[in-house]
């Protein structure tokens, strides 16, 4: 270099250095490296502006690749890395009781849920909260009656728990009293949403529809405390007046173990003092974590493994384009060595332009991951917790970089290497397109081959979900879904406490909704569709049995029912009758029995006339009058064994509170009718909400087509991908071996034989591909199980599916370079060659 334009090419930085005085060597040194640094950048700049395609191609596939790995990487980061705004979350436990082979869950009473308390040794501080979760609560607002979900708790929950407010105070013992003032602590999300984050809210009344109680607003908690799940607000147990089943939350003793405060739940349903029924019973534990997470956390590591793939395929990909851009490069690589450039210096020079498409590509990477995340929160299920935390924030941003660092690692520093290992005299002499050989292209090839492997696994996995969410989708429901209605009823319990008076106004709002034009029939339910545990279970006896036998029966839904709700629900009565307005009180008792519980108690007798006993200590007796399917309406994955129960002959204390509307027209279009002959004819009572069957189907499926979705983008991209490479591959091989073919072709080899060729080595890599990645999916997709439905992980069909498929993308990436072999001219071919 000559001239101090050459060697001083920033000149901020000869004028730091002559105000310093004398320039030191190490001064030196970083001028040269800085100097060398722009001339790299210049040099990487101009060379990747001569092949703008091959640019556009490697950046659009790593913004792709790291913008959904960085999308996946944020929803993680939220839900499952990010710790809950709670003290030491691992050592906070949740416990309930269970039959130990049952799946249903068992709560305590309060008493007994304070006497474990007073007798654990495991946990060093308890507390308890409603068996019934986050329930709707109607609030009034003027003259409009809006729902929140109230979370019932004791008033020692947020000091176990160790959360602190974002806004005033949490609830205190003091609160959870007779007689104490009804107050109350917002969730932030609830704050936000239903309050604007008003920062004056502390002191505001909230005054709820059916006690007329006038909670006062005291504190406004964490935003990502979600529990129980869903929760609007949290009020003490005591003041609420309602039914005292608790679970137990505690915090572990440094000493102890979730094993040992399980062991403890167990021997104290088994005490002496306990009843029968508990004493049947063990304990369960689980960890907050893994409460707050549910059926998120199996979903989250299938999306965060399939972007991982992904991931490894752009790498892949775009290494792929780089050594085949690299052999091009031969020529020019010898004849930089041949002017004095070392492999080092060549190496950092092909590693220059490789940074600059991972940056590229990362920085778009970013914009296809905020938009990714944006379509994941419109899309996720209502049930996923903490999802108004998650958008792309700081840690996203960090652990873009990461990723694009890791990915220019993987995929720029082989090629590089590579690329430099050229035979000076050698590559000077031939020609670029001869430079690259038979070895370059098994590595391509290799390569690809890997791509298709990783694509398959993919594709099967999305495969698998996609054939579950179908048979979801067509689950046999054993009811007829369509012009059906589901109404919530809310009602002033100084009005109605008692079930004389609340079966009283059922029977009465019946008759009126019946009178209705358009509603064809309906009944009062238990519980709205698809609420799982949240109805009414029981455990009856058929006459006859003993007691071990009687213990041993299965938990049953309870339904009680007026003599229109099997037309109402659209349920074929298959054997008997259903019930009739002579079902009444003084009358004999009677049941109807779905399918399997008939099969249960009386195996293929006929059970029209055998009798069950219900009751605490089965003390009622009922006759069975009829047999009906099992239906799908509690839960969309199992057909659920139910006894329905007449509304006039119910012994509950207390009556359903929805109804179930059959209409003959849309049922939508009835609601405001229906609302208003309630509010004109009953005082107290009001329709708090009411929506088509089919509108509750989405909560269910939502997770499944949320798997469904995602997983369906994964597996395109990297089958997209994957047929890119390959693609890539076989044009290239048609560009360095046009000698070969044109002597083929001077030989006789026909056009045909020549395409044959071609498609015959394509659809060879994608068969290596597919066998690899075959046997990857029959090991990886058991990690699936819990996500599929009426599907196993190794589903013949499905895996032939897919990998048809993919053969098929294959030969098609592989046609048309296949095809360009037709316009080779063996003359033109051997004269350029020769």
């Amino acid at each position: 270099m000559t001239g101090s334009g050459a060697r001083y090419p920033v000149s901020g930085v000869r004028r730091r250095t002559a105000d310093a005085g004398p320039r030191t060597p190490d001064t030196e040194q970083w001028e040269t490296e800085m100097e060398t640094l722009i001339q790299d950048l210049r040099h990487a700049l101009r060379s990747l502006s001569r092949t703008p395609g091959f640019v556009l191609t490697a950046i659009l596939t790593l913004a792709l690749g790291i913008g959904l790995a960085t999308a996946v990487f944020t929803v993680a980061d939220i839900l499952l890395l990010r710790r809950l705004p709670v003290r030491d979350q691992d050592r906070l436990v949740v416990l309930w009781g269970a039959m130990r082979d049952r799946p249903y869950n068992y709560p305590l009473g309060l008493d007994d849920a304070r006497e474990f308390a007073r007798q654990t040794r495991s946990l060093e501080r308890v507390a308890f909260f409603s068996y019934y979760g986050a329930g709707p609560k109607p609030i009034r607002d003027g003259d409009q009656i809006s729902r929140l979900r109230r979370a019932l708790v004791s008033g020692e929950f947020f000091d176990v728990l160790g959360a602190r407010p974002a806004l005033g105070r949490a609830l205190r013992v003091a609160d959870d009293v007779s007689g104490a003032a009804p107050v109350l602590v917002l969730s932030y999300g609830a704050w936000q949403r239903r309050f604007g984050g008003d920062p004056h809210i502390l002191g505001r009344q909230v005054l709820t529809y059916d006690d007329g109680l006038a909670y006062t607003i005291v504190g406004v908690m964490p935003q990502g405390l979600d529990y129980p799940r869903g929760t609007d607000f949290w009020a003490p147990v005591v003041p609420s007046g309602v039914p005292k089943d608790m679970y137990v939350i505690g915090r572990l003793r440094s000493s102890a173990t979730a094993a040992q405060a399980r062991d403890e739940m167990t021997a104290f349903f088994g005490r002496a003092q306990a009843s029968p029924w508990q004493r049947v019973l063990r304990g369960v534990v689980h960890t907050l974590p893994r409460l707050i997470l549910g059926d998120t956390r199996p979903a989250l590591i299938v999306f965060a493994a399939a972007a991982g793939l992904l991931l490894l395929i752009t790498c892949i990909n775009v290494a792929n384009l780089l050594l085949v851009r690299g052999l091009a490069r031969v020529r020019e690589i010898a004849v930089r060595s041949a002017l004095g450039a070392g492999r080092g210096q060549v190496i950092v020079q092909l590693l220059t332009e490789n940074a600059l498409l991972a940056l590229a590509g990362g920085a778009l990477g970013l914009a296809v991951a905020a938009g990714a995340v944006r379509i994941f929160v419109a899309f996720a299920p209502a049930g996923v917790p903490r999802l108004d935390e998650i958008h792309v924030n700081a840690t996203a941003l960090a652990g873009a970089v990461a990723i694009t660092a890791i990915a220019t690692l993987i995929f720029a520093l082989a090629p590089a290497v590579i690329t430099s290992r050229v035979e000076l005299e050698r590559a000077l002499r031939s020609d670029p397109r001869h430079s690259a050989g038979r070895r370059s292209r098994r590595a391509t090839e290799a390569l690809v081959a890997g791509q298709l492997a990783l694509a398959l696994l993919v594709l099967s996995a999305a495969g698998l979900i996609a054939r579950s969410l179908i048979k979801l989708e067509r689950a046999e429901l054993s009811l007829e879904p369509s012009h059906l209605l589901i109404g919530d009823l809310t009602l002033r319990y100084d009005q109605f406490g008692t079930a004389a008076k609340q079966r009283a106004l059922l029977e009465r709002l019946l008759s009126q909704v019946r009178a209705i034009p358009g509603v064809r029939a309906a009944s009062p339910v238990v519980a709205v569709p698809f609420s799982g545990s949240g109805g009414w279970d029981g455990k009856p006896a058929a006459e006859g049995q003993s007691a071990e036998q009687a213990a041993a029966n299965p938990m049953l839904n309870m339904e009680v029912v007026a003599p229109d709700y099997f037309a109402a629900l659209g349920i074929p009565v298959r054997r008997g009758r259903g019930f009739t307005d002579a079902d009444r009180a003084g009358a004999p008792p009677v049941v109807v029995v779905s399918e399997s519980a008939a099969r249960h108690y009386w195996g293929s007798d006929d059970p029209i006339g055998k009798r069950l006993r219900m009751g605490e200590n089965f003390e009622r007796t009922a006759t069975v009058v009829g047999v009906v399917p099992d239906t799908r309406y509690r839960d969309l994955r199992d057909a659920r064994a139910s006894i329905y129960h007449p509304l006039r002959q119910s012994f509950f204390p207390y009556m359903p509170m929805k109804l179930a509307i059959r209409t003959s027209g849309s049922p939508a279009e009835l609601v405001p009718a229906i609302r208003r002959v309630i509010a004109e004819t009953e005082p107290g009572v009001a329709l708090a909400s009411a929506a088509p069957f089919e509108t509750f189907l989405d909560g269910p499926l939502a997770q499944p087509r949320l798997n469904a979705l995602l997983l369906g983008v994964f597996a395109a991209s990297a089958v997209a991908l994957a047929a890119v490479g390959l693609f890539g591959a076989m044009a290239t091989m048609v560009r360095q071996r046009t000698r070969e073919l044109g002597v083929r072709m001077a030989l006789g080899a026909t056009a045909r034989d020549l395409r044959r060729m071609v498609m015959g080595r394509g659809l060879a890599v994608a068969g290596l591909g597919s066998v690899l990645g075959l046997l990857g999916a029959l090991l990886a997709n058991r990690f699936l199980a819990a996500m599929l439905y009426e599907v196993t992980p190794t589903d013949l069909a499905t895996l032939t599916a897919v990998t048809g498929f993919l053969i098929g993308v294959a030969a098609l990436a592989s046609l048309i370079p296949a095809q360009s072999t037709t316009r080779i001219d063996a003359v033109v071919a051997l004269r350029a060659e020769g």
